[in-house]
């Protein structure tokens, strides 16, 4: 019988998951999503190969189980960081920031795009889990328009162009640099999206 970590059944499939989804950001940090196989991801989270299929069917399972966890995470993460501000400028400020800080790991690892060796099942829940965040985004903007801070416009398209313009940025490591072009950006999405105020 495997041993079991933590204190209790339900902490030990919690820290395995954990050790998996780990194993898996690491390797795919390495090298394409396509080449990694689920005996790789339990030989670098320290568990039985069995163990992987207590928890998911298969490679791409645990990769929806992955980001699903990442953007529940990032999604707490920025709502607490929007706590208390009622500016839809600075709430877009602080949204442009938190999105500087994430790794753009999925954009930039090595090996195809995940859009073309995910199966559509998969890239369709993808999709939706984009959208929590894409929820938050809609709700500055909505807010902005509401308040005159933003001029009326079409919030769909305006959500995806402020989302693409920052899943592509690559944002320096070196702290003046990495300030020099958050600052830039901020700059450019509040003037694209119409505030009425945009501090130099």
């Amino acid at each position: 019988m495997p041993k079991i970590i933590g204190k209790s059944l339900h902490e030990h499939r919690q820290m395995t998951r954990q050790r998996l989804f780990t194993a898996l950001s690491a390797l795919m940090a390495e090298r394409g999503f396509d080449t990694i196989t689920l005996a790789d991801i339990a030989a670098a989270a320290g568990v039985g190969r069995t163990a992987v299929y207590n928890h998911f069917p298969d490679k791409e399972a645990l990769l929806l189980g992955f980001i699903t966890h990442e953007t529940e995470e990032y999604a707490r993460r920025l709502e607490r960081a929007l706590d208390g501000i009622d500016d839809p400028v600075e709430q877009m400020r602080t949204y442009i920031r938190q999105q500087a800080q994430l790794s753009r790991m999925f954009h930039l690892a090595p090996g195809p795009d995940l859009r073309t060796v995910l199966s559509r099942p998969t890239l369709q829940r993808l999709r939706e889990h984009a959208e929590i965040v894409e929820m938050i985004l809609r709700r500055i903007i909505a807010a902005g328009i509401t308040s005159g801070e933003f001029p009326e416009q079409d919030v769909d398209p305006t959500v995806q162009l402020v989302n693409a313009c920052l899943s592509g940025r690559l944002i320096p490591e070196e702290p003046a640099a990495r300030d020099r072009a958050v600052r830039a950006t901020e700059q450019f999405i509040l003037r694209a999206v119409g505030a009425r105020e945009v501090a130099a």
